[in-house]
């Protein structure tokens, strides 16, 4: 099983909305039996809590169904339970490898790096900015992007 971890900082908004967009995606492909899915936060504020609702909101005009998300803290275990971890942004990169013990065998990187004209980039926190419709667009292209790059990493 090939295992995909999104991280955002609160795992309310972008990370839980990549989470479903990429599993929507990798079901659509046949793939949902070869590639498991989650999604977590470097911070602990909202560990237990559904997504934001204007992450389900966005999810629910587009038909992907946001149910069974959950809000939950990074662990230790993860670096070497998923095989790639991709951060939203700089700072969750950053707070990536200061959690990641020695040895671990994840790749990881930023979401928007898969993009080209991206590289560096960040995806914005729309629960500061509002804009979940300007997120969905981002995650969605690069959900294509991870979903082309994992099929071709991993030979699918």
């Amino acid at each position: 099983m090939i295992k995909v971890l999104f991280v955002c900082l609160g795992n309310i908004c972008r990370s839980p909305m990549a989470e479903a967009v990429f599993r929507h995606k990798v079901k659509e492909a046949g793939l949902a039996g070869q590639i498991e899915i989650d999604s977590a936060a470097t911070g602990d504020w909202h560990a237990g809590e559904p997504p934001h609702e204007g992450t389900r909101r966005i999810l629910k005009q587009y038909g992907i169904d946001p149910s069974g998300l959950r809000a939950r803290q990074v662990r230790k275990n993860d670096f070497h339970e998923y095989r790639y971890i991709l951060a939203m942004d700089a700072s969750n990169a950053r707070n990536l490898t200061v959690l990641a013990p020695a040895g671990h065998g994840a790749e990881m990187k930023k979401l928007l790096d898969l993009v080209p004209g991206r590289l560096g980039q960040d995806v914005p926190d729309p629960y500061y900015t509002g804009n979940f419709q300007e997120v969905y667009e981002m995650i969605d292209e690069a959900c294509d992007l991870l979903l082309a790059y994992i099929r071709d990493e991993e030979q699918l």
